[in-house]
C-alpha cells in the first residue's frame, strides 16, 4: 500500500455501486495494488469479501477471505468473474460493508462456481457451498451494480438503509 490507511469503503448511494464494473484489460502493477488495497480494506473492516466498486473503483475485481461450509478458510481474488449457481435456495442473514450495520434475510443458491482470472491473467475456478457460496454470489452482484438490498422489497430496503451505521473504515465516518 502506498499510504498508511487502506481506502475507505463507499456506501449505498455512491454512484459506482449502482453501475456494472468494467472488465480489467491491464494486468499490471496498478491491478496488483488494487487487489492489495482490497485485502487491506477488507481486513480493517473485518469482512469476508470486497469488490473493487466498494472502494470506489469501477473494475471487475473482488477479493474474499471467507469460511466455506466445512469451516475451512478460503482466501483469494477473482478478476473478470462469471458465475454459475445451483442447488437449493437457502435463506440466511446477509450484510454488506457498503450497507454498514444492518443484516437482512435473503435467499441465495447453496452452490456457486466463479470463473475468471487472477492478477496475472491466469485462469481461476473457485467453487463454494454454504456461506462461501453466498459470499461469491454477493461479490459477483457488486460487479453487476447490485447490492444485496436490491433483492429486497422496497419498504425493507428503506428500513435497512435507515439502520446503517458509521464505522472508521467507511465513508460515513
Amino acid at each position: 500500500m502506498t499510504d498508511a490507511s487502506p481506502p475507505k469503503i463507499v456506501v449505498v448511494g455512491h454512484p459506482v455501486l449502482a453501475h456494472p464494473a468494467r472488465k480489467v484489460t491491464e494486468f499490471d502493477d496498478d491491478l496488483a495494488q488494487l487487489i492489495d488495497d482490497l485485502f487491506a480494506s477488507l481486513a480493517v473492516a473485518e469482512g469476508v469479501g470486497l469488490a473493487a466498486p466498494q472502494i470506489g473503483v469501477g473494475l471487475a475485481v473482488f477479493v474474499y477471505d471467507c469460511p466455506d461450509e466445512s469451516g475451512q478458510r478460503q482466501r483469494g481474488h477473482v478478476v473478470n468473474p462469471t458465475i454459475e449457481v445451483s442447488g437449493e435456495q437457502i435463506v440466511a442473514e446477509e450484510g454488506c460493508l457498503s450497507v454498514p450495520g444492518p443484516y437482512h434475510e435473503l435467499a441465495r443458491a447453496s452452490r456457486a462456481r466463479v470463473r475468471g482470472v487472477d492478477r496475472t491473467g491466469a485462469p481461476v475456478d473457485v467453487q463454494g457451498t454454504g456461506y462461501f457460496a453466498r459470499c461469491l454470489q454477493h461479490e459477483t452482484d457488486h460487479l453487476a451494480g447490485k447490492l444485496y438490498i436490491d433483492h429486497l422489497p422496497r419498504n425493507r430496503r428503506r428500513r435497512v438503509i435507515r439502520e446503517m451505521e458509521p464505522f472508521e473504515w467507511n465513508a460515513l465516518a
